[in-house]
């Protein structure tokens, strides 16, 4: 009997050691928020190396947590064989405050939706969007003065209006 229970232990052992642990097939690079003054929006820009072959068909599912609060900001896009480095940028946000932690949840997914990889990071912004007007300060593509900023009759609206939680 205690044979038996040395070799069992013994596979199982063997079988531990020839397991592979997680391969890790992307992991972050960088994570920013980007207030454009211009267009009067913020954005989360979270950017990813490869570190491992991803099967064709992969997509990256980012799941933004929504400064304005209620349900996440959520993008799927596609991994294409030929990128080495990936750049995920959320929609425009409202309500950014400065110093809050915000966090993002990150899946890898093969074609099939089975989930290779799962990742966690946290955005801190140290400004607050308050600092942007609410109104883009140009329009078009010539980049003409916004008339609803900068009026007619020579006076300016910086304001920001989002209405945001405390």
């Amino acid at each position: 009997m205690r044979k038996h229970l040395i070799a069992a232990a013994a596979t199982s052992l063997l079988l531990a050691a020839c397991q592979r642990p997680a391969e890790n097939l992307v992991e972050v690079t960088g994570h920013l928020f980007v207030f454009n003054y211009r267009v009067a929006s913020a954005t989360y820009l979270l950017t990813l190396k490869k570190t491992g072959p991803i099967p064709d068909g992969s997509a990256i599912i980012a799941e933004f947590e929504n400064p304005q609060g209620g349900a996440p900001l959520v993008l799927n896009q596609k991994i294409y064989p030929i990128d080495d480095k990936i750049a995920l940028q959320s929609q425009n946000l409202h309500c950014v405050r400065k110093d809050r932690p915000y966090t993002v949840n990150v899946r890898l997914v093969d074609k099939d939706g089975k989930v290779l990889q799962e990742l966690k990071t946290e955005f801190r912004s140290d400004l607050d969007q308050t600092v942007l007007p609410s109104k883009p300060l140009v329009v078009g593509a010539l980049y003409e003065k916004n008339p609803e900023v900068f009026r007619p009759d020579g006076s300016v609206d910086f304001s920001n209006t989002d209405k945001c939680p405390a």
